[in-house]
């Protein structure tokens, strides 16, 4: 492949065990380790990473908006607690709770649903958005680690079988929160403008949705 001519030039040595490829980067080149977490994130794309039986950082449901979401569909199917993100998943990054959301919660507790923020941000912006439209939350979650997702479906008093999470980035939300053995509903982010750091994991996680995208064409 010219993906693994591409690492082999560049100083990345692999081996395959049980069908994953270990990556071992030689030195500690910035560059190389990013070409190493490439070759590693086609591989998991493409099936060959795995978590409860299938590509973990595949998500559950991909859709474009939050607000399209079914919940009374899912109430009726048994889920009683959801776990939020917040930038890019209800308003774009950065802006304050608007109308849309405050009405959103609104609904979801007019369902019955418990509802949670889970956010890796600090607590004056985590708290502001939670006060506005009157829901619990969890600052500084340490995404995509499962403690966060844990705590919050105990606060919550929800079991993973009926939880949902909705968030808009594969390597923190949706990799969490399938670790965490929860339904993980993958959406678009709202705005473009973010974070550099999130902006250049955007383009990994292209690499991840091209697959997930023609797997799903295919059933």
């Amino acid at each position: 492949m010219v993906l693994e001519a591409l690492l082999q030039r560049a100083g990345v040595s692999f081996r395959v065990t049980t069908g994953i490829r270990i990556f071992r980067p030689v030195g500690r080149d910035p560059q190389v380790r990013r070409i190493a977490m490439g070759k590693w994130l086609f591989e998991a794309s493409q099936g060959k990473v795995h978590g409860r039986g299938r590509p973990f950082l595949y998500p559950d449901e991909y859709l474009d908006s939050t607000y399209e979401i079914d919940f009374e569909a899912f109430y009726e199917r048994g889920m009683r607690g959801v776990i939020f993100d917040i930038d890019n998943t209800l308003v774009p990054h950065g802006a304050p709770a608007d109308g849309r959301a405050v009405q959103l919660f609104e609904r979801l507790r007019g369902l019955g649903y418990r509802t949670m923020l889970l956010s890796n941000n600090k607590e004056p912006r985590v708290k502001s958005f939670a006060d506005r439209v009157g829901t619990a939350y969890l600052y500084k979650a340490g995404k995509p680690k499962r403690a966060g997702y844990r705590q919050a479906m105990e606060r919550m008093g929800t079991v993973r079988e009926s939880t949902l999470f909705v968030g808009d980035q594969l390597f923190t939300d949706v990799w969490g929160a399938r670790r965490s053995g929860i339904y993980a509903i993958l959406v678009k982010p709202i705005h473009p403008k973010e974070e550099i750091q999130i902006v250049l994991k955007r383009y990994l996680e292209r690499i991840v949705l091209f697959f997930y995208q023609r797997e799903m064409g295919k059933r």
